[in-house]
This record gives structure tokens, sequence and C-alpha cells, in this order.
């Protein structure tokens, strides 16, 4: 009797571990639930926003320096304007906005057959505006950027856009150089391919280096022949 009932006492600690085990499990799924639950409810209404609810109240210009022709990555640079519309409500847009956002659009025409560039009216599935530009604290004041377009930008045509954000990190209103359309006030840009008139110099060079040398040993080898059989 005295044998079962320290056996008794021996599992049971068992039993009592294995059953702390299955709670804490189901509170670690519990609180797994719920820290998904809220990551959801917080990031649901970014997800649900749309553009064509914004507000268009930001006026923004995009002037290449250069005057014609494309404009080269890396090199040239592009003139950035962007203020407060005159016609917006300043009291609420101001309270309203805590960070501007400025963005390289794609025109239209260089979304064609590019699914990974396409417009859509939610803004977590918008692939028009990939390039930042720049991002900072809302001024009040008219703002203007000088900026070099920058080498990892692709070939296409262009245009700008900014985002007025709100505290909580989404967009409320915006602005861009462009009609509602996007086909005028555009930019073209070329982008560096790596092909280099040094490079095909060099490449010329060696190429016309390796025949002449070539060619030498074929006229050294004929010559050695020939003394090898007058020997």
């Amino acid at each position: 009797m005295r044998h079962m009932c320290d056996t008794h006492l021996v599992v049971l600690p068992y039993q009592d571990h294995i059953l702390i085990r299955i709670m804490a499990i189901h509170t670690l799924l519990f609180v797994s639930l719920l820290i998904f639950s809220l990551i959801e409810s917080s990031s649901g209404g970014k997800k649900d926003r749309l553009f064509t609810d914004l507000q268009n109240s930001i006026e923004v210009t995009a002037k290449p320096v250069k005057d014609s022709g494309d404009l080269e990555a890396g090199k040239d640079m592009v003139t950035i304007t962007w203020k407060l519309k005159s016609s917006s409500a300043k009291v609420d847009t101001d309270t309203a906005f805590k960070t501007i956002q400025v963005k390289l659009c794609y025109a239209p025409i260089s979304q064609v057959d590019r699914p990974w560039r396409k417009t859509d009216n939610k803004l977590f599935k918008d692939r028009s505006c990939p390039h930042e530009i720049v991002s900072k604290a809302y001024d009040k004041t008219p703002q203007s950027l000088d900026w070099t377009i920058g080498l990892d930008i692709p070939t296409g045509t262009y245009f700008v856009r900014a985002y007025g954000i709100d505290g909580d990190g989404h967009e409320v209103a915006y602005g861009q150089s462009t009609d509602e359309g996007r086909t005028t006030n555009l930019f073209s840009v070329h982008a560096i391919s790596g092909h280099h008139v040094g490079l095909d110099i060099a490449s010329t060079f060696f190429s016309v280096f390796s025949v002449v040398s070539l060619f030498v040993f074929f006229v050294m080898e004929k010559r050695k022949a020939k003394l090898e059989q007058r020997e």
C-alpha cells in the first residue's frame, strides 16, 4: 500500500508538469492571436485607404535643370517644389500633416506590360511610385529641392508626387506634377547601362593585340621549322 502511494506521489508532479505545459501553450496561442488581431486592426485602416479618398491639396512642380532631351541617371537634376494649395482648408491640413513624402512615379507609358509597376486605387497595393525622393517633417512654408536622379532609377518616363502623412503614418492628401491622367509635364530618364567608350577601346586594343601576337607566334614557329629542316 505504501509502495502504491509512493508511486502515485512520483507520477503526480509529472502530470502537473504536463498540465502546466498545456496551459502555457494555450496562453501562448491566445497571446499570439491577440497580438495578431491588434496588428490587423492597426494596419487595417491603412490597407483600406484609397487614393481617390485623398485630398488633392498639395501643389507640386518638377522641372528638369536640363533644357531638353532625356535626363541621365546619376548626373542630371530635377528641381522639385511643393506647397499647400491656396484653395485648401489650411487649418485642417496643417493639423493633419506631420510628414511630407515625395516620390518619383512612373507615367502610364512606362507601365505598359509591366504589372510590377501597376497603379492601384488601394494605396497599399499601388506600385506606381516605388522611388522615394525625400521624406521630411511638414513645413508650412513652400519647399524646394534640387534632386540628382539616382543611379538606381531605370529608364522610363516619370512625374513627381507628394503625399501628406498624418501622425498615424496614413496618407491624407497628395499633389503631383502632372494632371489627373498623368500625361502632362512628364520627363524621361535614361539609365546608365554600364557601357563605356573607354572599355570599347580597351577591348578593341586587346583583340588586335591577340591577333597580332598569334600571327607573330605563327611566323616564328614557321621560321623555326625551316631552320630545323636546313640543319
